[in-house]
Formats: C-alpha cells, sequence, structure tokens
C-alpha cells in the first residue's frame, strides 16, 4: 500500500490537463492582447483629437491676428471677399515705432489638396512700395483660384495648410444685421469720406471634414477694435 501511494503522489499531469491549461492561457493572452490593442487605440485617437485641437486654435489666433492688423492703405480695400479666397492688407508683425518693414497681403482660401479640402493661409513679404502692393494683391487673387505663379514672381510668399475642411462662409456686420459680404445692404456709406469700409465684424463659419478627430461646423466671430459703442 505504501509502494502504490508513493507512485500516485508522484503521477503528473494527464494530456486533457495540459490541453486544458493552454487554452486557458491562450485566452489570457488573446484577452491581455485585446485589452492593450484597446487602450492603444484609444491612445492614438485621443492624440489626434489633441493634435486637432492644437492647430485648430493655432488657426483661429491667426485668424484673429490678421483682423486686428487690418490696415487701410487707400490704395486697395483693405478686406476683399469674392466667394473663394479673402484677401487683407495688414500690418506686418514686426512693425514697431523704430522701425516699419511695411504690410503684407493675406488671402484665405478652401484648397483641394491630396488630402482632401484644406484651409490655407497664404502671405507675401513685407511691402513698402504700391507696385509691390499691387503684384501682390494679383498674386493672392491668383492662389486662391489655384493659378500657379509664372516668370518665378512671389518667390518669397509663403502659404500653409492649416486644417481640414468642406467649406467655409463668411458674414460682415454692418449697420445692425449680418449679411453676406458681397451684398450692399448695410454698406450704404461706404462712399463717404471718413468712413471706415470695414465692416464692424466678421463672422467665420467652417464646416470640418469628416474622418477626423473632430468634426461638426465651427462659428467664429470677431469685431473690430476699434469700434465705439453706437457706431452704424
Amino acid at each position: 500500500m505504501r509502494r502504490g501511494s508513493a507512485r500516485y503522489q508522484h503521477r503528473g499531469f494527464t494530456l486533457i490537463e495540459l490541453l486544458v491549461a493552454l487554452a486557458v492561457m491562450g485566452l489570457l493572452a488573446l484577452l491581455s492582447w485585446r485589452s492593450l490593442d484597446g487602450m492603444n487605440r484609444a491612445q492614438e485617437l485621443t492624440q489626434q483629437r489633441a493634435d486637432e485641437v492644437l492647430r485648430l486654435q493655432a488657426a483661429f489666433g491667426q485668424w484673429g491676428a490678421d483682423l486686428d492688423a487690418l490696415v487701410e492703405t487707400g490704395e486697395l480695400g483693405a478686406l476683399d471677399f469674392d466667394g473663394r479666397v479673402l484677401r487683407l492688407t495688414r500690418r506686418d508683425s514686426t512693425e514697431n515705432t523704430l522701425q516699419s518693414p511695411g504690410i503684407r497681403v493675406v488671402a484665405w482660401s478652401l484648397q483641394q489638396t491630396a488630402a482632401g479640402g484644406q484651409w490655407m493661409r497664404w502671405q507675401s513679404p513685407p511691402l513698402r512700395r504700391r507696385d509691390e502692393l499691387a503684384q501682390a494683391w494679383d498674386r493672392a487673387s491668383q492662389w486662391g483660384l489655384g493659378e500657379q505663379q509664372r516668370d518665378g514672381a512671389g518667390t518669397n510668399d509663403t502659404a500653409l495648410a492649416l486644417i481640414g475642411i468642406d467649406r467655409w462662409q463668411l458674414f460682415y456686420h454692418r449697420g445692425a444685421t449680418w449679411g453676406h459680404p458681397l451684398s450692399s445692404i448695410g454698406n450704404e456709406g461706404s462712399g463717404v469720406a471718413g468712413v471706415s469700409l470695414l465692416p464692424n465684424g466678421v463672422r467665420l463659419v467652417l464646416s470640418l471634414s469628416a474622418g477626423q478627430g473632430l468634426s461638426g461646423t465651427l462659428v467664429r466671430d470677431w469685431v473690430r477694435p476699434t469700434l465705439t459703442a453706437g457706431s452704424p
């Protein structure tokens, strides 16, 4: 009886027991992999959304800075929108009381790229002469239409894709209402001396492209810094 008991105590696992143990270990490994994969996907999505929020904030910051720096040159319209491209003249960001590098022509437009529709910003180098200003204004229009520069003109111009959008809309606040920039309503006094051609405010409506971390419609309002209470 003692010999039989010793043999029984040293008996190993059966094949079925090993197969069951391997199956349980495989199941645990599969569940662990799925859990790690889910965490990795969630982390990537969170990072993607964070990056898109930062790009969006940077784009809106640049948009507001351009409008805040608007300057009326007397040669061209400080703010012009033809339904596709918005052109404006602004003070150069490095301008100060000791040295004035000039002004820049800036353009905003929806451009079709390999990555889809992109809200893009274009700017000229600092300008000091009237002929340079007129040429940059024309180049901004050509860029907005997707036309290539010719004869090496505008080689110092820069353009940057900001965020993916399907479409964008602009509204100007003139008088006491929001209207289309090309509408004459509320702009009757534009030909009166001493009256600014700039609207009281600009409303930007962006429709973000689908398939991104961020989607939907965003609205951004800008109010002219020099606007005073009671202004028409």
